[in-house]
């Protein structure tokens, strides 16, 4: 089942990719998961008007190191010319671009931009023709069903953006409405797999290994885009890859937890510096030791710690205890 993904010129040796996350897919994220096995991941999603305007902090997104290529940079915004004018700024920062049309969150569908668009068919049409005509990097566009459960647009999008010109599309199945409720309705992959010819991602509801699998499976989707799943478990890669190729997935031990975590916490230090890390590395650890007996108690104390030396002693302390009891 694992295969080559090829994506435009892009030729992807498997086929499972980490998504963009807002606040979460930064350079120490990116490098963990492809060191598991992640074909391609991809930048935070990067505001085109931060960017054209130069601030500083957009470009902060998609600055990266050799290892951590092949890159997708994920764009939003709604005006076409700037979002071409975006595509054409970052184009020497990766290796493919990426318009999210997907984003649910309310700050980024106020300014029309994210989910906001599957709406307004045109307006899909101009963006993605005018990022089309500015970059000759591979594009995807990343979507939802629609704005809810009565306005399912997403195969006349993917029509829109094949036409257009994209390489790829990766569909979420949940509508705007739901948010991240309820369950993704993974028999829209497969609708969608049937209406384009261009490779079809699919996203939603991978936590484990065998969703993954079982995605592949049952929508005949070209590859899978994991995001929440892959939260404080770069294993997900791993364990995906050796199920696809028909062996027993090798879970990570708590020695094993905490030597990828401290890595984390090193290189996110490295990338932001000690406070910022301590601060951001909170959230990381929890999902690191999530399903560990002990795991909400030490998500509280965690929170309550500001220096690094700390953060390092008590995440030392309790997956050493899980080792030992092991």
């Amino acid at each position: 089942m694992t295969r080559h993904l090829a994506i435009g010129s892009l030729v992807l040796p498997n086929n499972l990719l980490l998504a963009p996350m807002a606040g979460i897919t930064n350079l120490p994220v990116r490098l963990l998961a492809r060191e598991m096995g992640a074909a391609l991941c991809f930048t935070e999603m990067v505001s085109v008007n931060g960017l054209v305007r130069e601030g500083e902090k957009s470009f902060d997104l998609v600055r990266s190191v050799p290892a951590d290529r092949p890159l997708g940079i994920q764009l939003f915004g709604d005006d076409p010319a700037c979002m071409a004018e975006g595509a054409r700024l970052v184009a020497g920062f990766g290796d493919l671009i990426d318009i999210n049309m997907g984003c649910p969150v309310r700050k980024v569908v106020a300014s029309g931009a994210g989910s906001a668009l599957l709406r307004d068919p045109g307006r899909v049409r101009e963006i993605i023709r005018a990022v089309r005509r500015a970059t000759t990097l591979p594009l995807t566009i990343k979507i939802r069903t629609g704005w809810d459960a009565t306005d399912q647009t997403f195969l006349e999008v993917a029509r829109i953006a094949e036409g257009e010109g994209c390489d790829a599309v990766t569909l979420h199945p949940r509508s705007r409405a739901q948010m991240f409720e309820g369950h993704a309705d993974w028999a829209k992959i497969a609708e969608l797999k049937e209406t384009v010819t261009v490779p079809v991602i699919g996203s939603g509801d991978l936590f484990t290994a065998g969703d993954a699998v079982a995605m592949l499976r049952q929508t005949g989707c070209d590859g899978v885009m994991i995001a929440r799943g892959g939260l404080g478990n770069p294993w997900i890669f791993r364990e995906a890859l050796a199920l696809m190729a028909g062996r027993e997935p090798e879970p990570p031990t708590p020695k094993e937890r905490l030597t990828v975590a401290l890595r984390h916490l090193e290189l996110f230090t490295t990338l932001a510096g000690e406070r910022v890390a301590v601060r951001e590395m909170r959230k990381h650890l929890s999902w690191y030791v999530r399903g560990l007996p002990g795991a909400a108690r030490f998500r509280e104390l965690i929170n309550r710690v500001e220096e690094k030396e700390a953060l390092v002693r008590e995440l030392r302390s309790f997956l050493s205890e899980k080792n030992e009891a092991k």
